[in-house]
């Protein structure tokens, strides 16, 4: 094997982490568990469906520059450091919930470091690296409130016979802890830098254009209601898939090179993974014992070693409490920097941008999440 394709193999494994794991736990089932016809029924196409018809529409809307161009205009109206630090994590916060947190961070987490570069260095040199941690906080909680604020919520939501608005209801006493806490990290943040900005000096550029085809956002945002109505199981999720792809390829072809196929693959593995798993009785009954009345617990501590979204996964096939299991994945998301894979893009960022700080951001962010995470379940064990 030559050095050339050694260093692309390492790549590889080292941005797609959770795809390889997921590839070989399927292919190490698979030797167990023979391929037969069971494994069609593994799949949960519905999910995968959704999540790909999501993915496509969002990164249509982020190409046009619909979320940087709302992001600038809130950012005139702010008049002082504190609304600044207030805007961006909000920014994050809100979007997630309808974006993913995924695309919330990559659409907001560059826009920060272009913010605070025209306010000046010191800007970036105190704000940065708090800021972005509390955005990446944001994000990850911010999406615990809707079906579809991260893969893991519309699978869970997939699986459960609950309304949108039960989910939300579910969900909300801790979206309601999480931004007051938000809110009073970003006062102590910005109070600290001793940093005075004013709104007029925020943002010097004009806002981006549009792209030139003006019915591309119309007809993304209808693409978009259609995804939501298919969420609440108003219309069936061929129709969707269908219309989306057939849409984007006539319009737009060149977004669906953006969409995350692999995170699609991810799925594919463990839903083999866990089917498999799920055809011996010995793994049953240790994972179901573990489980039993503890799926919170359960939830959030698998998804500090594995990340929430393939916990969801392996879990959700051993146990009856999905509801439990939707709280734990989401509360699961806070602590190390593998909980949520959506957290890797900001460390990424920050690792670009100003590599001096990483450890610093790796030490900002670790304690801050332990701190939210302690006080969420505190509040799951009060509820």
């Amino acid at each position: 094997m030559s050095m050339e394709v050694k260093r692309k193999l390492s790549e590889f494994l080292k941005r797609e982490t959770v795809l390889t794991v997921a590839i070989l736990l399927a292919i190490v089932s698979a030797v167990m568990i023979p391929p037969d016809r069971e494994y069609a029924g593994y799949i949960d196409f519905r999910t995968l469906s959704i999540l790909f018809c999501l993915m496509t529409v969002m990164a249509g809307l982020q190409k046009l520059g619909v979320f940087r161009n709302i992001a600038k205009t809130l950012l005139r109206h702010t008049q002082n450091t504190i609304q600044l630090a207030e805007v961006l994590v909000l920014l994050c916060f809100i979007f997630s919930m309808i974006i993913t947190n995924d695309v919330s961070l990559i659409t907001f987490v560059p826009f920060t470091f272009i913010v605070l570069r025209l306010t000046g260095e010191e800007a970036v040199k105190k704000l940065a690296v708090p800021v972005i941690v509390l955005q990446t906080i944001a994000a990850n909680l911010g999406s615990m409130l809707t079906p579809i604020g991260n893969p893991q919520n519309l699978y869970l939501y997939g699986k459960t016979q609950m309304s949108a608005g039960t989910f939300i209801l579910l969900m909300l006493p801790y979206s309601l802890v999480s931004l007051l806490l938000l809110m009073i990290c970003v006062v102590i943040v910005a109070k600290r830098s001793g940093i005075e900005v004013r709104g007029a000096e925020v943002l010097l550029t004009e806002d981006e254009k549009l792209e030139q085809k003006k019915y591309l956002l119309p007809a993304y945002l209808l693409l978009f209601v259609l995804c939501l109505l298919t969420v609440a199981h108003m219309i069936p999720y061929p129709v969707t898939l269908g219309t989306v792809a057939l849409a984007v390829l006539l319009l737009d072809r060149g977004t669906l090179i953006k969409v995350d196929y692999s995170l699609l693959l991810t799925f594919v593995g463990f839903f083999i993974f866990i089917g498999n798993m799920g055809r011996m009785p010995a793994f049953c009954d240790f994972l179901q014992k573990i489980i039993g009345g503890r799926e919170v617990m359960t939830a959030v501590i698998a998804s500090q070693v594995i990340s929430n979204v393939p916990a969801a996964l392996l879990l959700s096939g051993f146990t009856e409490n999905i509801t439990a299991l939707i709280i734990g994945t989401n509360l699961g998301g806070l602590g190390t920097l593998i909980a949520s894979m959506a957290s890797l893009i900001s460390y990424k960022q920050v690792a670009r941008q100003i590599p001096g700080e990483k450890k610093k951001y790796f030490g900002w962010f670790t304690i801050a999440n332990i701190v939210f995470l302690m006080i969420l379940v505190l509040e799951n064990c009060l509820l």
